[in-house]
């Protein structure tokens, strides 16, 4: 399996993170497929601290992370709802 944004994006909503948002974009201009920058909203990370909202996105792409290069990734532990309502609320601003 080639690496791609896609796909991660895919295994990311598979999993058992009850995401409510998944972004991935490949961050190297040429598309290489080995840096991504991850999004995951889930109320599943409510009340757990960074490394460890971390700590599960890295279990569920374990088996990848080995032949990606860079990972950026932001966990938010709210509802899709209060999510999509600061992202708007960061546009207006």
């Amino acid at each position: 399996m080639v690496l791609s944004a896609d796909y991660l994006c895919k295994k990311l909503q598979r999993w058992d993170l009850e995401a409510e948002h998944v972004e991935v974009e490949d961050i190297i201009l040429n598309r290489c497929a080995t840096s991504f920058r991850v999004l995951v909203v889930s109320a599943k990370f409510e009340g757990k601290p960074l490394l460890q909202r971390h700590r599960l996105v890295n279990e569920c792409l374990a088996e990848k992370l080995p032949h990606i290069h860079a990972f950026e990734q932001k966990t938010d532990p709210r509802t899709l709802r209060h999510w999509s309502r600061s992202q708007a609320k960061g546009l207006a601003s």
